[in-house]
C-alpha cells in the first residue's frame, strides 16, 4: 500500500498525504509547499509516508 501511497505523492503530493495522515496540518502544509514549488511539496509527501 505504501507503493501505492507513493506513487501518488509524485503525481499528486496533497493525495498522498491525504491518503496517510487525513486532512490535518500535514496536508495544509503540503498544499502549501506544492503551490510554492512541486518538488518540495513531492518531497514533504514522500517523506511523511516514509516517516509513519
Amino acid at each position: 500500500m505504501d507503493i501505492l501511497r507513493v506513487l501518488l505523492s509524485i503525481l499528486l503530493p496533497p493525495l498522498g498525504v491525504f491518503l496517510q495522515v487525513g486532512i490535518g496540518p500535514q496536508f495544509w502544509i503540503n498544499i502549501l509547499l506544492t503551490l510554492l514549488g512541486y518538488f518540495p511539496g513531492v518531497i514533504h509527501a514522500v517523506y511523511i509516508i516514509a516517516k509513519r
